[in-house]
Order: C-alpha cells, then structure tokens, then sequence
C-alpha cells in the first residue's frame, strides 16, 4: 500500500503535560495534522482521564481514547531531580510544550514559560488553565461545568421557566482544546519564519466567553438579560424545536425570503401577506403569536413529510437526533467522522477531526498510547543507554509498558 504523505506538521515535536481533556484535545490536533506528541504522565497512574469511566473496555478508558489518539506515552516521575532532568532534556528539543499545571509549581521545577523561554528561546509554550495566567482567579482549579456556569453559558441554557443547565458535553474543554490548537500553529508559522517562539495563555472561561460573544454583545447593546428559553430566544424568529406529529424537528428561517418560503410550506399564506412581519425585528416582535400558529400546523404531518417539504422549499431543518441516529446518519457514515480505535474490535471509537485535508485523504489513526509504552524508546532516543534506563526504572522515576502492546489496525 501507498505510504500516506506527511501531515503539514511533520517534523514538528510536541512535549504535552497536560492531563484531562482541554490540553489532550489540543496535542490530538496537533497531531492529527502530523506532529510528533509525546505524552509526560505520571509513572503507575497515568493522566486522570484514563481513569474515567465507566465505561472501560478491556480496561481502557472511552474517554481517553476519545482525545489520545496518535501520541507516544513516556512515565516520568517530575518529583525526582533525574525525571525533570529528563523532561529538561525533552523540552530542549521540543518545538512546542503544552501544560496545565499550577504555576507556582511550574516555578518551582524550573519550566515557567520565561524561564523556559529564555533556555529555548524557539519554544512555543502554551499554558492551558481554568481563568487564565493573571487575574484574581489566576489560581483557582478549573473545570469544564466551572467554565460554563461562571461565564453565563448556563444562565442561557435549559428548559424555558427552568433552571440554568451545563452543556452535556465537555464544551469548554474541546473548545479550548481547538482554540489552543490554532494559536499554536500561527506561532509556528512565525517560529518558522524568524525562530521566535511565544508564551501563550489559554483558559476555559476565555472559550466559554468567546461561545457568548453574541449573547454577551446584544445585552451590552441593550437586549434585556436572557434566560433559559428551551432554545426558542434567537436573534432570529423562527430558530427553534417544534413537536410534529410523531417526532421534534428543529427549523431555522434565515431571511426574510426564507420567511415566505416557510409560510407557504407550512399553510400560514396570511403570515406572509402580514406587511408586520415583513422582516425579522417585526417577527421577533409577534414571535410568540407565530410560533403557536407554526407549532398548531407542524403538529399536523409527521416529521419525515415536514423536512421532505422543507428541502424542497430550501429551508433548513433537521429532526433532533439522539445518539443512536447520529451514529448512524449517512453524511456522518458517508464523511467516516467516527474512527474506530485500532485493537478495540470497534467498540472503541474517537471522533475525526473537525477539519479535512485534501492533501491526506486518510486521517491519521493510531491507538492511544499505553501507559509508558514509549519511555524506553524516547529516552534512547535523547542518549540514556540501556542500563541508565533501567536503573531509572528501578528507581521508580521512569515507568515503562508491561502489558503487551494491542493489535494495530490499519489506519482507518
């Protein structure tokens, strides 16, 4: 078989420390465009997130396996002078350094960014954080539901009369990841260019911000205060779930010509005629009166009827879909966006990239690593002999595999 091309990152080598899911997400990127990532966990345990579950199969975490794709795993125990020597040693040949620690402990082991810096002055550092790197909250842990509920995504989010609810996802944490993976590769094109490198500073609740940036600029601009709304609260009018006959869809009218398209569909001729809501503030200002007369005739037919006649009138709209239908949906199956893990018989998947290359028509798709299955062969790489390894193995600063390696698969 042909040898797929590099990746647009080729070469690129990426030391990652970050543990959980924001910092994975971002070094899964990285490497899905063809960096090198070498995973820094802790000897015995490993990144917090192997550990999520259930569920596990065969005793690997879906979760991880969901944001560890494509990287080599090397134990080292960073309380040990010799195992932040080696991680000296990795960060002086790194283009890029990842982490999510506390920085007065970043301090203490010597790889604070101006420190690190100021050693390789190439590196692209990115520090990945709760609330950012000043700031009164600089300090203060920070998570996925933290993110959301402090930066007004809840209080937008639920049922409408209810209470504020979290994003059933990790949001923050891929959002954050994506962001930290776009700052990382403009800086490289710079560190390319000149050889600088850049301290970057990446946080939840600046993701979390960002995804508010509408809703935080129509209240500044004088909108009254939103609350949860079931999703009915849109700039625009008719942008919300609407029960049919046998299943909710969702429909979203656009403009003002996608209006007319829409009333005609549905039977609401009269709507359209009404020079009140020739356009959308005049619709936002009757959305309630048209949104019952919509729900009373959508209720009518079943949803497969509707969404047939709203294709053919152009107008967007889509059953709500649980997971069981999305796994299933043809442009999902048809775009393979669900990657099996190799070695898991299917029953591990991660999802594909948000992103396509035409120039790699297959993604990249190695398994996870196994807990410091890379040690030996990456310390090798940096000069350790042999018995230097081993000696540090039996010290309990470098963890190395013991379970034998899974079943590859060939890249999907």
């Amino acid at each position: 078989m042909k040898a797929d091309p590099p990746g647009p990152l080729s070469g690129v080598r990426v030391i990652d420390m970050t543990t959980s899911y924001a910092g994975p997400t971002a070094s899964m990127y990285l490497a899905d465009l063809g960096a090198t990532v070498i995973k820094i966990e802790r000897p015995r345990y490993g990144d917090d997130a192997r550990h999520w579950g259930p569920p596990f199969v065969d005793g690997a975490s879906a979760w991880f396996a969901s944001a560890n794709r494509n990287k080599r795993s090397v134990a080292v125990n960073l309380r040990a002078p010799q195992g932040q020597r080696i991680l000296h040693a990795l960060l002086d040949t790194a283009d890029v350094f990842l982490q999510n620690m506390n920085p007065a402990k970043l301090e203490r082991m010597g790889i604070d960014g101006p420190t690190l810096l100021a050693r390789n002055p190439r590196l692209v550092y990115c520090a990945m954080s709760g609330f950012g790197l000043d700031g009164p909250g600089s300090d203060l842990p920070g998570y996925d539901l933290i993110a959301q509920a402090r930066s007004g995504l809840m209080s937008v989010t639920g049922a409408k009369g209810g209470t504020p609810q979290r994003v059933s996802t990790a949001l923050s944490d891929i959002v954050t990841g994506m962001c930290a993976a776009l700052a990382i590769n403009a800086v490289l094109v710079r560190q390319q260019r000149d050889g600088r490198g850049e301290i970057i500073d990446v946080s939840l609740l600046d993701s979390d911000l960002a995804l508010m940036a509408p809703r935080v600029a129509a209240f500044h601009a004088g909108e009254p205060e939103p609350a949860p709304s079931g999703g009915t609260d849109s700039v625009l009018s008719v942008y919300q779930p609407f029960e049919t006959a046998d299943q909710t869809i969702v429909v979203a009218v656009g403009n003002d010509a996608m209006w007319q398209r829409f009333c005609q569909v549905v039977g609401l001729a009269e709507l359209a005629a009404d020079p009140e809501l020739a356009d959308n503030a005049g619709r936002r200002r009757h959305r309630e009166r048209i949104t019952e007369l919509v729900a009373d005739r959508l209720a009518r037919r079943p949803g497969t009827e509707w969404l047939a006649l709203l294709a053919e009138a152009d107008v967007p709209a889509s059953f709500v879909q649980s997971l069981s239908d999305v796994v299933r949906d043809p442009q999902v199956v048809a775009r393979e966006s669900l990657l099996p893990v190799p070695g898991s018989g299917e029953r591990l998947v991660s999802v594909r990239s948000p992103f396509r290359l035409r120039s790699q028509p297959r993604p990249r798709n190695e398994r996870f690593p196994e807990l410091g299955a890379d040690s030996h062969a990456v310390l090798t790489e940096l000069g350790y002999s042999a018995s230097e390894i081993d000696e540090l193995v039996g010290l309990g600063v470098v963890g190395v595999c013991t379970e034998p390696e899974p079943k590859t698969e060939a890249t999907a």
